[in-house]
C-alpha cells in the first residue's frame, strides 16, 4: 500500500484499514518518516497508546526535529490524562514549528484545564493570528519548520498567481528565498513589493538583508540607517547595521551600532555576542557586570542565554580567566547543542557513500564532462581553519575577486538529495544517474548564479564555502578546471576554535566535543579519498605553515592558481574588501603568531576532544 493511501484512510478515520498499511510500509522502509508518523497516529486512534509512544520514540531517534511527532506525543498523553507531559510535548512541538494550529489549540485547552489563564490566553492569541494567515502561507511555514525548504519555495512560488493576497504570499516567498540564500532572486521580488508599497518598513528591512546577502553592504547600510532614523528603538536593526559595518571594515561604526542595540534592549544577547565576535573589542567592567546580571535573570529567552554565554566566554578568555571562560563556553555549547538535534552518523554515512561511489573508474567514465571555465577558486575545509586568511591573500591579487561563502553547491546537493532519508540518502548515488550533459548544465548554472556576487571585472573569483569539501567529486565533474584549496589547521586548535564560536546558522557539529572531533576525522578521511581518486586536484595549505612562513605560502598558493606573485598578497591586511565571516577583523591585521596555541589554555577541559580525535591528530598532516 502506498503512503498516500494510508494517509487518506487515516484522514477518513478508517484506522483498522490504515494501520496494517502503515505497518507494512515500516517493515519495508523502517526509517521512513511519514510511515512511522502515520503508524503512531493510527495506533493512538485505535487506543494502542503504549505502542504509539514506542513508535514515536523510534521516530524521534531518526527525526528529532519533526514537530508533528511531539504533537502526536501530546495527544497520546492527553489520552492517558497526563496533562504535564502533554503540555511539555505540545510546547516542544510549537517551539520547533510555531504554525501548528492543533498544538496551540491543545495548549489553550490544557492551560485552562490546569488553571493557567495567562498561558491559555497566549496560546489563544497565537491561534487567532494563525487563523488569519492564508493556507498556502501556513503550509509553507510548516514545510520550512520541517526543513523542506525546496517544498516551501515551490509552494509559495506557485501561490503568487492564485493568492487572494499576493503581497503577503510574495513577502513570505522572499523570506524563504533569504533562508535559502537566494539573495539576488529575493531582491527582484522585493522590487515588486516596494513598487506597490514604497514605505513599507518590513519590505525595506528585507531588502536591506537581501543586499547584505549579495555582498552589497554599502546599500544595506544606507537602508538600515533610513529604517532606524524614525525608529531608533529597534535593537535588531542596530545589530544588522553593525554586521554590515563590520563586513566593510568600519569597526568603530559597528561597535557603536552593537552598543546601541544593547542600550535599546537590555539583555539582548546578540548585541553582546556581536561585540565579542569582533575579536578586538574589550568590554568594560560595567558591561561584564550587566551580562552576568542578564544571564542570571529567570525570564531571559534561551537564545539570549546562548549569546551571552559565548560572549562571556570570549571576554573572560581575553582576560586570562580560563576556568570561568570555559564554564560559559560549555554552557553555551550545551544549550545550543540541545536545540540542534545534530546526528553525526548522517555525515559519516554520506562520507562512506562518497568513497564507495566516487571511484577512479567513476571519474574515468565521465572524463571531459562539465564546463571548462577556470574562473572559480574553491577554498574548503572546516570553519576556523584559516580559510578566510587564504581568501584574503588571494583576494589581494589584482586578478582575483573574493566573494563570500556561496551556497550554490549545497543547494544543488540539496536538490539531488530530494526528500530521501538521512540514513539512506539519494546523494551522492544520484550522481550515477546524471547524463554527461547534466554536469555541464550544473556547471553553467553555478557560474550564472555566482555572477550576482561578483563586483569586479577580473578573471577569477573565490567561493569560500568550507563544507564544499564534502562535494569535491561533484565540483570536479561540473567545473574540471576550477582550482580547489584545502585550508587545514591542527585539529585541536581547529576544533577548539569551533567550540568557542557561535555561528549565525549551520555548522551544528561545532557545539559538542565528540561531534566536532568526528566531523574533523570525517573531513580528513574524505580529503584523503579525494587525493587518491583525483591526484593533484587539491592544494593543501596548513595554517601553521602560513603563520610560520607567509611569503613562501603565498607563492605556493599563487603558483597553484597560475598567478604571478604580487606583494599585495603578502600585505593582505591592507586590502579593503567586504568580509562577512567570523575572521573579518583578524584578516585586517598582520598575522598573530600567538593565536596558534590558544587551545592549550583549555587543555584540562578538552580531554573528550583529544580522545575522540584519536590518530587524526597525527594523520591531518599526511
Amino acid at each position: 500500500m502506498e503512503i498516500s493511501r494510508v494517509r487518506e484512510l487515516t484522514r477518513e478515520k478508517r484506522y483498522d484499514e490504515a494501520l496494517p498499511g502503515a505497518e507494512a510500509l515500516c517493515a519495508v522502509v523502517p526509517q521512513r518518516r511519514e510511515a512511522l508518523y502515520l503508524l503512531a497516529v493510527n495506533q493512538r486512534c485505535l487506543n494502542r497508546i503504549s505502542a504509539a509512544l514506542a513508535t514515536l520514540e523510534q521516530l524521534e531517534r531518526e527525526h528529532p526535529s519533526l514537530a508533528r511527532l511531539y504533537q502526536e506525543r501530546g495527544y497520546c498523553y492527553m489520552s492517558l490524562r497526563d496533562a504535564p507531559r502533554a503540555l511539555t510535548a505540545f510546547e516542544h512541538a510549537v517551539h520547533i514549528n510555531p504554525v501548528l494550529k492543533d498544538s496551540w489549540q491543545a495548549l489553550e485547552s490544557l492551560h485552562r484545564m490546569t488553571g493557567n489563564p495567562d498561558k491559555a490566553a497566549t496560546a489563544a492569541a497565537h491561534l487567532t493570528t494563525l487563523k488569519q494567515l492564508a493556507p498556502a502561507i501556513l503550509r509553507a511555514r510548516s514545510l520550512l519548520a520541517d526543513g523542506d525548504l525546496d517544498g516551501a519555495e515551490r509552494l509559495l512560488e506557485a501561490s503568487l498567481t492564485v493568492s487572494p493576497d499576493p503581497g503577503a504570499a510574495r513577502s513570505e516567498y522572499v523570506r524563504v528565498l533569504l533562508v535559502r540564500q537566494k539573495y539576488a532572486e529575493a531582491c527582484g521580488q522585493l522590487d515588486l513589493l516596494i513598487e506597490q508599497e514604497p514605505h513599507n518598513p518590513d519590505y525595506r528591512t528585507l531588502l536591506a538583508a537581501a543586499c547584505a546577502g549579495c555582498g552589497d553592504h554599502e546599500t544595506a547600510i544606507l537602508a538600515y540607517q533610513a529604517l532606524l532614523n524614525p525608529a531608533p528603538e529597534y535593537a535588531h536593526l542596530h545589530v544588522l547595521l553593525g554586521h554590515s559595518f563590520k563586513a566593510v571594515g568600519r569597526q568603530r561604526e559597528a561597535i557603536a551600532s552593537y552598543r546601541a542595540a544593547s542600550q535599546a534592549r537590555p539583555g539582548f544577547g546578540d548585541a553582546y555576542w556581536s561585540l565579542a565576535n569582533l575579536k578586538t573589542y574589550r568590554f568594560s567592567e560595567d558591561e561584564i557586570t550587566g551580562m552576568h546580571a542578564a544571564i542570571a535573570s529567570d525570564d531571559l529567552p534561551p537564545i539570549d542565554q546562548v549569546h551571552l554565554h559565548f560572549a562571556l566566554g570570549k571576554t573572560l578568555e581575553s582576560c586570562g580567566q580560563y576556568a570561568e571562560s570555559w564554564t560559559h563556553y560549555a554552557r553555551g555549547n550545551a544549550l545550543k547543542c540541545a536545540e540542534t538535534c545534530y546526528r553525526p552518523e548522517y555525515v559519516e554515512i554520506n562520507t562512506r557513500r562518497q568513497r564507495e561511489i566516487c571511484t577512479p573508474e567513476f571519474f574515468t567514465a565521465r572524463a571531459g564532462v562539465g564546463v571548462q571555465d577556470p574562473s572559480p577558486i574553491f577554498i574548503v575545509g572546516l570553519p576556523r581553519s584559516g580559510s578566510t586568511l587564504i581568501e584574503q591573500i588571494l583576494a589581494s591579487h589584482s586578478l582575483v575577486e573574493g566573494t563570500q561563502e556561496l551556497h550554490n553547491i549545497p543547494r544543488m546537493v540539496e536538490e539531488l538529495q530530494g526528500r530521501s532519508e538521512p540514513a539512506d540518502p539519494r546523494y551522492p548515488g544520484a550522481l550515477l544517474d546524471l547524463a554527461p550533459e547534466e554536469f555541464r548544465k550544473l556547471g553553467e548554472r553555478y557560474l550564472n548564479e555566482s555572477r550576482a556576487y561578483r563586483r569586479k571585472n577580473v578573471p577569477f573569483f573565490i567561493d569560500k564555502m568550507p563544507n564544499n569539501f564534502r562535494h569535491l567529486g561533484l565540483i570536479h565533474l561540473m567545473l574540471p578546471n576550477a582550482k580547489i584549496i584545502d585550508a587545514r589547521r591542527e585539529p585541536m586548535a581547529c576544533c577548539f576554535g569551533n567550540l568557542k564560536q557561535l555561528f549565525a546558522a549551520g555548522h551544528e557539529f561545532s557545539y559538542d566535543q565528540e561531534f566536532v572531533a568526528r566531523y574533523y576525522r570525517t573531513y580528513v578521511d574524505l580529503m584523503r579519498h579525494w587525493d587518491t581518486v583525483l591526484p593533484g586536484r587539491v592544494l593543501r595549505i596548513l595554517h601553521e605553515d602560513v603563520v610560520e612562513d607567509l611569503e613562501a605560502s603565498v607563492r605556493r598558493i599563487l603558483n597553484f592558481c597560475g598567478l604571478e606573485f604580487e606583494p599585495t598578497c603578502v600585505d593582505f591586511h591592507k586590502t579593503m574588501r567586504s568580509v562577512s565571516t567570523a575572521s573579518s577583523e583578524q584578516v585586517r591585521e598582520p598575522i598573530d603568531r600567538g593565536a596558534v596555541g590558544q587551545w592549550r589554555n583549555y587543555r584540562r577541559w578538552l580531554g573528550p576532544l583529544e580522545e575522540a580525535l584519536g590518530d587524526a591528530r597525527i594523520r591531518y598532516r599526511e
